[in-house]
């Protein structure tokens, strides 16, 4: 994935200093793992244990439009344009009370939700699990181990049954070699949607 960065920017994204009022609380809360780990799932491997039903692509399409046209930093693409992103991604339904992404593990996928609603665990290092928030239609899970190929810090679990659009590695390589202003305006509105993330984190440190 660094390599995709290269490809589209000139150079790997820079991995962001922590404060030091934060290093407590990271290093409780986001223990680093090692790159190597052997929890590597790739979506191809996740979605069989998930038993993901195929979502008919043109009503997938249909509902990424609509959702990604009412974010201000992407309705500037157009209809036409984010129909065309949406062609590259995989649609998929899931069984409630599926683990659609793992804590601790590496992955190479993304997803946007589109119907239903998924639940965000953390196991602590006592043994306590803690709820760290929901998703809902038009949220973005996965984007953090996706493009920087680290260790998920936490679990998301169907809550109900979801019907979610798949962006993996693959498809973010073949969407750079043939459209890559899309790609592009993928990776920004991205950059951005991990900004906000970021921040909101910090705003709750703070607090």
């Amino acid at each position: 994935m660094h390599d995709f960065f290269k490809r589209l920017f000139g150079r790997a994204p820079s991995p962001a200093a922590a404060r030091p009022d934060d290093q407590g609380f990271y290093a409780t809360q986001f223990v680093e793992r090692h790159a190597d780990t052997q929890l590597y799932v790739h979506w191809a491997q996740r979605a069989p244990d998930l038993k993901a039903e195929p979502y008919d692509p043109a009503l997938g399409v249909l509902a990424l439009v609509r959702l990604l046209g009412a974010d201000r930093q992407l309705a500037d693409l157009g209809t036409e344009q984010l129909s065309v992103l949406g062609g590259y991604l995989d649609y998929v339904q899931i069984e409630s009370g599926k683990l659609i992404i793992g804590q601790d593990e590496q992955g190479d996928f993304m997803m946007v939700v589109l119907h239903g609603m998924l639940v965000e665990t953390r196991l602590q290092p006592s043994g306590e699990r803690i709820r760290l928030g929901e998703a809902r239609a038009g949220d973005l899970l996965g984007e953090f181990s996706a493009l920087d190929s680290e260790t998920r810090v936490s679990s998301w679990t169907a809550a109900s049954p979801v019907t979610l659009a798949v962006i993996s590695a693959p498809t973010l390589e073949r969407m750079t070699q043939e459209d890559p202003r899309l790609a592009a305006a993928l990776l920004t509105w991205l950059g951005k949607r991990v900004s906000r993330r970021l921040r909101q984190a910090n705003a709750r440190l703070g607090a």
